[in-house]
């Protein structure tokens, strides 16, 4: 419960800000805040989406605040942040999902933190690659869109997404923005095998991914998905040597990992940075 701790919770109140860190249970919460940086939720802290594993709460959400992207801005200059990460619940409702959400508020991080650099960790959109153009014609230095688990996984542990969709979302954004880093995260103790594992890197570097991060799953309660397996360091050290030897730039592994940790070393391997 550092000072900056407490500055940050603080300001984050003020404004009437979520962030990510809180609602989904971070255990690395009082590290990164401590360090002067968090996970932004835009868009509230209401999902239309119901997925397994999520702390988040899933309803019927609330109108958007048009000046949320200005508030984010102000609270970024206002911690003096280096990187920014802004992720959201899905707002499958909206006809471009919230896209504009994403973009204008990297403008405002632009306009009143130049110099602080940005990842964005999106939804899929349900597909809709134009939503997706809006976000990237903003120039994050880095577009985040988790994998969370291995394909045979998703009808249990993200009933509402689609594999092969996620992946095509990673590869056009890189399309859209080379210059973008593209990274992915995936969650161990579902059920998968090592198999199953290699295999899901093997399709992120087959579709252009930059970045992956894995971390151990943990149940946020008796009514998510119960964990089937804990990784051992030793395992997580394994599976970040072959991330590795797949050519992937930066790969994060650890049982705490989530997909913002050390985020800020990341954004350095932009050219933008």
């Amino acid at each position: 419960d550092s000072p900056k701790y407490r500055e940050l919770k603080g300001l984050f109140r003020g404004k009437h800000l979520h962030t990510v860190c809180e609602e989904a249970m971070c255990p690395n919460i009082g590290e990164c805040w401590g360090r002067g940086t968090a996970t932004f939720l835009l868009m509230g802290d209401t999902c239309t989406r119901s997925c397994g594993f999520c702390k988040i709460k899933t309803g019927r959400p609330g109108a958007l605040d048009p000046d949320e992207p200005r508030k984010v801005g102000e609270s970024i200059q206002a911690m003096d942040l280096q990187h920014a990460v802004l992720t959201s619940v899905n707002r499958d409702e909206l006809a471009d999902g919230g896209a504009w959400v994403f973009a204008e508020s990297i403008r405002w991080i632009r306009r009143l933190q130049p110099g602080c650099t940005i990842e964005v960790l999106i939804p899929d959109f349900k597909g809709d690659w134009a939503a997706l153009k809006i976000v990237m014609d903003a120039q994050p230095e880095i577009l985040n869109h988790n994998t969370e688990t291995v394909p045979r996984l998703y009808k249990t542990v993200r009933p509402q997404a689609k594999y092969l969709r996620s992946m095509e979302l990673l590869q056009r954004a890189k399309e859209m923005d080379a210059e973008a880093l593209t990274k992915s995260g995936i969650m161990l103790g579902l059920g998968e095998t090592f198999d199953e594992i290699y295999q899901v890197m093997d399709d992120l570097r087959a579709h252009s991914v930059d970045i992956l991060t894995m971390g151990q799953y943990l149940q946020p309660s008796r009514f998510h998905l119960p964990i089937t397996r804990y990784y051992t360091p030793q395992e997580f050290e394994q599976l970040k040597a072959a991330g590795l030897a797949r050519g992937f730039k930066w790969v994060e592994s650890g049982p705490l990992v989530r997909s913002s940790y050390h985020a800020d070393g990341q954004a350095h391997l932009s050219p933008r940075a």
